[in-house]
């Protein structure tokens, strides 16, 4: 079993939902990813800073850019989950498919085991055109986490739940990330779907920034994914103490929800 599917196996057994944050590498500090596992996030997602960031909404644009500025590039990426890791949560890269290419495939499976790394989220890339990418993974013991979306077919959930590794990324809607004052009312439909054609653990991310939203989505959802909002806790503080303080303190309400389950 793989760390994400030890995670996700482990929360099952607490009869609780699996929490995911993300942050940006290069706009949030080792420190503050420390600060949100310690709150009480299982698996992080470590977000390789992009330029063109079609699928991310204002919050986590803001973060990119700022990151970028400060030269943040794939390999600071890498000993940054190496960083993470290290706190014994299972990590995940969470990018864009072009800077991987950039990179190299296989030089990028390999650096990020290497790093420690449980896996990568990649977001534009679908299964069909995944090849090399599916190859390297697999042979780095890498997961390879694709999306699916209330528009997914039936045929498209089947390809995704084929090829998946750790969980399925489920997309509660079809706009790009940010919080909202309610979550999705089309996910827990899309999360039905995505279970009747795989044993895979199904984790919802899009919108959700507080633990009452987080026990929602945890009702019907094995994962809750957040990101916006631990992005807005680090860009509204006013020292690096304070955006530790607030990540810990949003990861624990967070984290509570999970426990809730509605």
């Amino acid at each position: 079993m793989s760390a994400l599917g030890a995670a996700f196996a482990a929360a099952k057994a607490e009869d609780r939902a699996l929490l995911v944050g993300y942050l940006p590498a290069g706009f949030a500090r080792p420190e503050t990813f420390a600060a949100m596992v310690s709150g009480g996030v299982d698996v992080v997602e470590v977000g390789l800073p992009y330029s063109d960031p079609l699928m991310d909404g204002p919050t986590i644009q803001e973060a990119a850019r700022r990151a970028l500025e400060l030269g943040c590039g794939t390999r600071d990426v890498l000993d940054t989950v190496a960083a993470v890791a290290a706190t014994g949560a299972p990590t995940v890269v969470m990018t864009y498919w072009n800077p991987v290419e950039h990179y190299g495939v296989e030089r990028f499976a390999r650096d990020l085991a290497a790093a420690g790394g449980a896996g990568a989220i990649t977001p534009d890339l679908i299964p069909d055109e995944a090849g090399p990418w599916l190859d390297a993974a697999r042979a780095n013991a890498l997961d390879p986490v694709f999306l699916v979306a209330p528009s997914s077919t039936e045929a498209r959930l089947r390809v995704v739940a084929g090829v998946n590794g750790g969980f399925v990324y489920a997309a509660s809607t079809m706009g790009v990330t940010g919080t909202r004052e309610a979550v999705s009312t089309v996910a827990p439909a899309l999360v039905h779907r995505v279970r009747e054609v795989t044993s895979l653990p199904v984790a919802v991310g899009l919108g959700v920034s507080n633990g009452r939203q987080a026990a929602a989505v945890a009702a019907y959802a094995d994962g809750v994914i957040v990101g916006s909002a631990f992005v807005r806790a680090v860009l509204d503080a006013q020292s690096p103490t304070d955006a530790n303080d607030a990540v810990a303190a949003l990861a624990a309400d967070l984290a509570a929800g999970c426990r809730d389950r509605g």
